[in-house]
């Protein structure tokens, strides 16, 4: 998690719902079974020698903090509006198709904010080093992104919405 929640972390309205259902189900499901098990750990007697009840507390601590880092989260998210993503310039919310200089080949980047990136997908953020070098670029533009693995350059060929 960042330390910047306060200045608002950008998210796209699929984002926020997979952050809502994720909150939603720690509260419900979740936080129901930890009470369980803490009762069931509790009725094995001494609690000083209970692994099972010191794991069940530590679960219970767990739930709670990320529950906490979602209500946060949520509370100071900028909610990208795909109606109004503007495709001139790579931003949140746009899908961007890329050629690669070394590999001749094309890539099609979705790019989100952090807490929605896959890369496996090609969900890429805003804030990695390919989204990083992307944002803001414009269609004809090549652009220079640091990897890992090394410096890559990207044309983008076009960029449109979600």
């Amino acid at each position: 998690m960042t330390e910047n929640i306060q200045e608002g972390v950008v998210l796209t309205p699929d984002g926020k719902k997979k952050l809502e259902e994720e909150l939603y189900d720690l509260k419900v499901v979740k936080r129901a079974q930890v009470v369980k098990d803490i009762a069931e750990a509790r009725a094995h007697g001494d609690l000083s020698e209970n692994a099972e009840y010191d794991e069940a507390k530590n679960e219970e601590a767990r739930v709670h903090s990320r529950i906490a880092q979602l209500e946060e989260l949520l509370a100071n998210a900028i909610i990208v509006d795909d109606a109004q993503i503007n495709t001139t310039s790579v931003s949140v919310g746009t899908i961007v198709k890329v050629f690669d200089e070394e590999y001749q080949e094309e890539d099609e980047y979705v790019i989100v904010g952090f807490t929605e990136a896959d890369p496996a997908k090609l969900h890429i953020s805003a804030e990695s080093p390919i989204g990083a070098a992307l944002m803001g670029a414009h269609v004809g533009e090549t652009v220079e992104a640091q990897t890992p693995g090394g410096v890559i350059k990207l044309t983008i060929r076009e960029i449109k919405r979600r």
